[in-house]
């Protein structure tokens, strides 16, 4: 995909926090015509930087290459204040609190593995957590989904 212009970013933003943003309202928002932020739509779609759901992204195409996903260990005390300052760090995608080894697990993401590192530092600075856990994701073959199940949900009798 071609470099992203502050126009795209926005755009995507918007249609992140508004999925469901028609797009005369989005060219409006953002101070462009309707058929400027239409068209814009349908390349960031065709590239596949905006994906059919309309709120995942490649996070490669935002220069996003390094996908970790992240155990730790906390103080059970601090866990409130362990998981607030982890919805302050950028690079953290999703959060949950987790049975088994561990107790939170977390989707991080970075630029490289210099960009990673630092993420991680930021995480172990938090106060509470007391180690960290890391596998990075080297491919991903199965984006999130809902529709499996929201097939299977649609194929039941209506009296089941």
């Amino acid at each position: 995909m071609s470099k992203l212009d502050n126009l795209d970013l926005r755009l995507l933003l918007e249609l992140v926090r508004d999925p469901r943003a028609q797009v005369s309202e989005l060219g409006e928002l953002l101070g462009v015509a309707r058929n400027t932020a239409q068209s814009r739509i349908r390349r960031l779609l065709r590239t596949g930087t905006l994906r059919r759901s309309g709120r995942e992204l490649d996070l490669e195409a935002l220069g996003y290459d390094v996908v970790a996903f992240v155990t730790l260990e906390v103080s059970h005390r601090e866990l409130d204040g362990v998981i607030a300052g982890l919805r302050t760090l950028h690079q953290v995608l999703e959060v949950h609190e987790i049975s088994g080894r561990g107790d939170v697990w977390c989707r991080v993401t970075a630029t490289d593995t210099h960009n990673l590192q630092s993420a991680l530092r930021s995480v172990l600075r938090i106060k509470g957590v007391i180690r960290t856990e890391t596998v990075l994701a080297l491919h991903e073959h199965i984006p999130y989904r809902t529709e499996p199940l929201l097939e299977r949900l649609a194929q039941r009798p209506a009296d089941a």
